[in-house]
């Protein structure tokens, strides 16, 4: 049985020629983000956007939280998965991103799948579920990091039993193992990864794709608070 396989640049490379090729559309959201002051940093790799929406066919889903929308690009990846009656809310603190996002949307012809609510993420969970919307299938988390048990907690009750929380950057840079990192999105991320690894309400596994990516199933063989 092979042990964890480094993966260098010829690798990455090999990954992309064997890869689905990019279309159009993320290509240019692509493009422009990355021109944009941290976003490279920021934004998913194409497979992760494949993976978000593999999962979200898998579970057949029609409505999709996504907490940290960005310039929209796995909006548009989870988006296009959905059938033309689904929805995904994605939460953003600040409008120009999303509004950014929005033009590939339509021109994806996605644009009327997607709900964007601007404003402290938490306190948008808060009020999805004092609303008593709809449980959703999947919930995607990309948002800043010292928020992340906080986001799991506040989501963990609009999702359905046996969907998905998808947690992004959960080795966060390789921080997360320097014992010098103490800053607060370092300690958010080993804080929600330790909660995780012995939560009884959620069945976990860890993936290290990328910066490293946690799918989360909420348990149907318990009751939640």
């Amino acid at each position: 049985m092979a042990n964890q396989t480094m993966v260098d640049e010829n690798l990455l490379d090999y990954i992309r020629d064997i890869s689905p090729p990019v279309d159009e559309i993320l290509t240019e959201l692509r493009e422009l983000t990355m021109e944009l002051p941290g976003g490279r940093l920021m934004l998913l790799m194409p497979g992760q956007g494949d993976l978000l929406a593999i999962l979200a066919r898998l579970l057949d889903a029609r409505r999709i939280l996504e907490i940290g929308t960005y310039t929209g690009y796995s909006t548009l990846c989870m988006a296009r998965a959905l059938p033309p009656d689904g929805r995904v809310v994605t939460c953003d603190i600040n409008p120009k991103w999303p509004n950014i996002g929005r033009e590939f949307w339509n021109r994806a012809e996605v644009g009327d799948r997607v709900e964007v609510r601007i404003g402290d993420a938490a306190q948008t969970l808060r009020d999805l579920l004092a609303e008593q919307a709809e449980p959703f299938d999947l919930v995607f988390v990309d948002a800043d990091k010292a928020g992340y048990r906080n986001y799991f907690e506040n989501a963990l009750p609009l999702v359905r039993p046996g969907g998905l929380i998808v947690f992004d950057n959960v080795l966060f840079f390789g921080r997360v193992v320097d014992p010098a990192c103490q800053d607060r999105d370092t300690a958010g991320i080993r804080k929600i990864n330790e909660l995780l690894r012995t939560d009884d309400r959620v069945e976990v596994c860890v993936l290290p794709v990328a910066d490293g990516m946690t799918i989360a199933r909420k348990r149907t063989d318990t009751v939640q608070p």
